[in-house]
C-alpha cells in the first residue's frame, strides 16, 4: 500500500495560498469536509481557522478540533486502504503575527510527536526575508527589520524582537531560550543539511533563513527527503515555503488574464475592512479612479443605527451597480484604541458582522468581488458567501489569490472573489485589480 504525502495548512487567515493554486479552501472542518480535502488531487489544501482573529483560548480551542477531526479523517481513509502522510503547516503572517506557540503547540499534542518545528517567515512577493536568523520587510525599497514596524505595535501581537531565536524566547516566555534554538543559516539553506535535519528530535524548534524562492526550495528539498526516511516536521511559516514544498507549475490563467472569470461582464465591488496604513494608501489611490463609488461605514454608527445604516448602504451598492459603477465599501479610516485585548476583538467582530451584512445583500449579479484584509476575508468566505470551500484559480497580483464561488452558490454562482491581505501591494495595488477585473 503505497503511502501519500499531503500538505495539510491550518491558516489563521485567508491570505495563505497567495502564492499557490488549483487547490481548495476549506471554511469548514468536518469530518467529511476534511476528507475531500485529503482526496483532491493538489499536493496541498488550507483550513481557514481564522485564529488571528481571536484571543488565544478560542485559538486554541479551534486549531484543537481541527486537528482531532483531521486525525479521525485520516484514519477513516487508512480504513479504506488510503494512507496518507500529513505534512502539518501552521502557516501565518510574514510579519511575525499571530498565536505562536499556543497553535503549534496545540498541533503537536494532537497529532504529534513531531522531531523539530520550523519557523519560516519568508514571503518573497511581499518584500519580507530573514537573513541571519533577522527577519526583515523591505519599506520604500530599504530592508527594515520588523520590529521597527507597525506591525510589531499590534495591540494584541505586539513583539520586542525580528532576531528569530529571541523573538521564539519572547513568544514563549522563555520556555524556549535563545540560544537553544537551531540555526539554519543562509550558508547552510543553500548547502546540504541532510545530516542535520535527520539528527533534529524533540520538537527542536528551528529557525531558517531565506532571500529568494531558489534558497527555499532547495532547503524544502532535502526536507522532503529526511521526512521520507521517517522524520515528522511541524512548520510555522508565510506563504514562500508553501510554494517550495508544493512544488507547483505556472497558475493556469496569467494575471492579466483574471477578468475572463468575471461574470456577465458586469462590475464588481469592494469590501475593505483592514485598517494598516498600506491598505489606506491603496483605498486612497481607488477612489480616484473612475466609476467608483465611495461607501463609507462609520464604524461609530453601528452600534446605535444598525439597520438604518445597512439600508442606506445596501440602497447606494444597488444603484452604483445597476449604473455600471464599482462601490467600494470600506470602515472609517481612523483605528479606535481599546482597553482591553477582549474589547478590541469584540468591536472588530461587531464591525466584521456588519460587514457581512452588506455582503449577503451585494447585488446578484455582481461581477467580482475584492475583500480587502486578512480576517476580512475570512469572513467573506465563511460568513458572507456561507462558503464551505472553494478552489483558488491563482493570483491577480503578487500575493493576491483569485478564488472562485460553486457553481451552485445559491446567490453569487462561478463570482471570483480577490483574497487581497491589508499589507501586500504598493500604492496603486488595489487600483490595478479593480482595473484587470473591469471588462
Amino acid at each position: 500500500m503505497q503511502t501519500q504525502t499531503k500538505i495539510v495548512v491550518l491558516d489563521d487567515d485567508p491570505t495563505g495560498s497567495q502564492t499557490v493554486h488549483s487547490c481548495l479552501l476549506l471554511t469548514r472542518w468536518d469530518v467529511a469536509t476534511l476528507i475531500e480535502g485529503l482526496r483532491h488531487s493538489s499536493p496541498l489544501f488550507f483550513v481557514l481557522t481564522n485564529t488571528r482573529g481571536m484571543d488565544a483560548v478560542r485559538a486554541a480551542e479551534v486549531t484543537r478540533e481541527v486537528c482531532v477531526n483531521l486525525r479521525e479523517a485520516l484514519a477513516e481513509l487508512k480504513k479504506q486502504n488510503v494512507m496518507i502522510n500529513p505534512m502539518l503547516v501552521s502557516r501565518s503572517d510574514s510579519t511575525l503575527r499571530g498565536h505562536y506557540p499556543v497553535e503549534t503547540d496545540v498541533i503537536s499534542d494532537v497529532l504529534g510527536p513531531f522531531d523539530a518545528h520550523f519557523i519560516v517567515p519568508a514571503f518573497f512577493e511581499g518584500g519580507r526575508f530573514t537573513r541571519d536568523s533577522t527577519h526583515y520587510i523591505v519599506l520604500n525599497g530599504k530592508p527594515t527589520p520588523v520590529h521597527e514596524t507597525e506591525f510589531a505595535r499590534d495591540s494584541v501581537f505586539g513583539y520586542h524582537n525580528s532576531y528569530l531565536p529571541a523573538y521564539v524566547e519572547e513568544k514563549t516566555k522563555g520556555k524556549i531560550r535563545a540560544e537553544k534554538v537551531e540555526r539554519f543559516l543562509l550558508n547552510d539553506v543553500r548547502g546540504d543539511v541532510m545530516q542535520r535535519l535527520l539528527a533534529l528530535n524533540n520538537n527542536q524548534c528551528c529557525v531558517v533563513d531565506s532571500e529568494t524562492q531558489k534558497d527555499l526550495n532547495h532547503f524544502c528539498e532535502q526536507l522532503t527527503r529526511a521526512a521520507a526516511q521517517g522524520k515528522r516536521y511541524l512548520f510555522r511559516s508565510a506563504a514562500s515555503l508553501l510554494t517550495a514544498l508544493a512544488g507547483l507549475p505556472p497558475q493556469p490563467t496569467p494575471d492579466y488574464a483574471m477578468k475572463e472569470y468575471v461574470r456577465g461582464g458586469k462590475a464588481g465591488a469592494v469590501v475593505v475592512g483592514s485598517h494598516v496604513k498600506k491598505t489606506t494608501e491603496q483605498l486612497g489611490q481607488l477612489l480616484l479612479q473612475k466609476n467608483i463609488v465611495p461607501v463609507e461605514v462609520d464604524v461609530a454608527r453601528i452600534a446605535l443605527q444598525r439597520q438604518s445604516m445597512l439600508d442606506e448602504i445596501i440602497k447606494t451598492t444597488q444603484t452604483a451597480h445597476a449604473a455600471g459603477q464599482t462601490p467600494v465599501i470600506f470602515t472609517t479610516r481612523v483605528e479606535k484604541q481599546f482597553a482591553t485585548q477582549a474589547d478590541r476583538l469584540a468591536f472588530g467582530e461587531s464591525v466584521s458582522a456588519f460587514l457581512m451584512d452588506v455582503v449577503r445583500n451585494l447585488p446578484p449579479t455582481l461581477g467580482y468581488l475584492i475583500s480587502k484584509g486578512g480576517i476580512t476575508s475570512n469572513d467573506v468566505l465563511s460568513s458572507g458567501l456561507a462558503l464551505k470551500k472553494s478552489e483558488v484559480l491563482g493570483q491577480i497580483l503578487p500575493g493576491c489569490s483569485v478564488v472562485r464561488c460553486p457553481h451552485d452558490h445559491p446567490r453569487f454562482s462561478d463570482m471570483p472573489v480577490v483574497i487581497f491581505p491589508g499589507n501586500v501591494g504598493d500604492e496603486q495595488a488595489l487600483a490595478t485589480a479593480c482595473q484587470r477585473l473591469s471588462v
